[in-house]
């Protein structure tokens, strides 16, 4: 035996349909945005990681060095591969650029509720316009994209903020302040105490003052009093552009969804403007479900010319753990339209059917393993099927064949030449 490899995991066919019916949630309604699909490689060069984060990073890696020579790793997120094939064809793409995919990534990380070393990922990102529109149109799909899935208000929040908010007050204290480090530290403080995250604020150049005055301001959450505060053009810009998003995605329909939180920083330094959280309105999700925002200045960063960028990425280990306690994760079961049973010689027939069953978009299974009348019966019923249509000789014989509902155990026989016959979905129904 060998065993499975600790943060990687298995999904056998129960648990992957209703991955699959939550996959296709998110990306049809992506496609019902305008959101085109690309594919990605796994494997990229690790300097797309190390040259921007340090060499640190390749703790967190799967990286190694192929055949010849080059270090690589399998990536561990996915937006500097699309801003690399951004630059590659800036010219020829027409803009806005608006691109969805779902893929594994992997990382190296301590493995914990709704996080793994393998995971699961649809992203959603729109390039090329700096409008508010371009920010509302991202939280209108995450919104849009829930509530098709089931959820409702009740169940999730969207916390937003902006990062030039929490640069342009910390900018505003005299002391040497290390901005980036104080941002990361604000992105910790709700997993962390107080103080722990006061030493950090100091650590990152505030006084012991300044630190309580600045968790006080933020947590407080009101505009008007942070931008009569740090009275500066960058944070009364950044106000601005905030309250515009929150108006368009007002007209969008995801206002309702939106809680103004200026302790949501997101600890990624290429973010540049507005930035958001999806939480669990019950608290009950450990951690944040999936966050986004604007990253203006990363497709400049890999070469390309300067183009405005926003994008959001839910997870699917925490989106399936908040539809699991909204009690709308979908059914972990298969789902077989119909189940043709042979009695005797009867397979010219029996696949005669099957192809016209199939042709018809439905799906159908039928016995190759030579089981008997009644295995084949169990078999139908471990795949769930909604329909048996039995095909036995002495049927045959009076060109007859039986539908079976296995349901309600009813069936009925119909003349062999007219089923399936002209009906959309023929069932017990249909057909007594």
């Amino acid at each position: 035996m060998y065993d499975r490899i600790k943060g990687f995991r298995d999904f056998y066919p129960g648990e992957m349909s209703a991955r699959r019916a939550t996959i296709d949630v998110l990306e049809g309604t992506a496609r019902e945005y305008g959101f085109r699909e690309i594919g990605t490689p796994a494997v990229e060069r690790a300097e797309m990681w190390t040259d921007k984060s340090g060499d640190e990073i390749v703790d967190e890696l799967y990286s190694f060095e192929d055949k010849s020579g080059r270090h690589v790793t399998l990536t561990p997120e996915l937006t500097p591969t699309v801003a690399r094939m951004v630059v590659a064809k800036q010219q020829e793409l027409s803009k806005p650029i608006k691109w969805v995919s779902t893929r594994p990534f992997w990382r190296y990380e301590q493995v914990q509720q709704g996080r793994y070393r393998e995971f699961y990922q649809t992203n959603v990102d729109i390039f090329g316009s700096s409008e508010p529109e371009a920010d509302a149109e991202i939280l209108a799909w995450a919104a849009d994209a829930l509530t098709n899935l089931g959820l409702t208000g009740e169940h999730f929040e969207f916390r937003i903020s902006h990062r030039d908010i929490l640069g342009g007050v910390l900018e505003s204290y005299d002391t040497d302040v290390d901005t980036e480090a104080a941002i990361r530290a604000v992105d910790k403080s709700d997993k962390i105490s107080r103080a722990e995250y006061h030493d950090l604020l100091i650590e990152a150049g505030l006084t012991a003052d300044q630190a309580v005055e600045f968790d006080d301001l933020i947590a407080d959450g009101d505009l008007d009093e942070v931008e009569a505060f740090a009275d500066t053009e960058r944070v009364t810009a950044a106000v601005e552009n905030l309250r515009n998003v929150l108006a368009a995605a007002e007209d969008f329909g995801a206002r309702e969804y939106c809680t103004v939180s200026l302790e949501t920083a997101r600890g990624l330094d290429y973010y540049t403007g507005v930035v958001f959280e999806c939480f669990d309105s019950a608290g009950e999700v450990s951690r944040s479900i999936f966050g986004g925002g604007r990253y203006d200045d990363l497709i400049e960063g890999f070469g390309g010319q300067p183009t405005p960028a926003v994008g959001v990425a839910p997870g699917h280990a925490t989106l399936s753990l908040l539809l699991q306690r909204a009690g709308v994760w979908p059914d972990e079961e298969i789902q077989t339209d119909y189940y043709v049973l042979q009695i005797g010689d009867t397979r010219a027939e029996a696949a005669r059917i099957v192809r016209e069953l199939r042709e018809q978009g439905h799906v159908v299974e039928t016995d190759i393993a030579g089981r008997s009348f009644g295995g084949q019966l169990d078999y139908a019923d471990s795949i769930n099927a909604e329909t048996v249509v039995i095909v036995g000789e002495q049927d045959l014989a009076n060109d007859e064949v039986t539908i079976k509902d296995m349901e309600s155990g009813d069936q009925t026989q119909v003349p062999v030449d007219e089923f399936p016959g002209d009906f959309e979905r023929p069932t017990f129904d249909d057909l007594a």
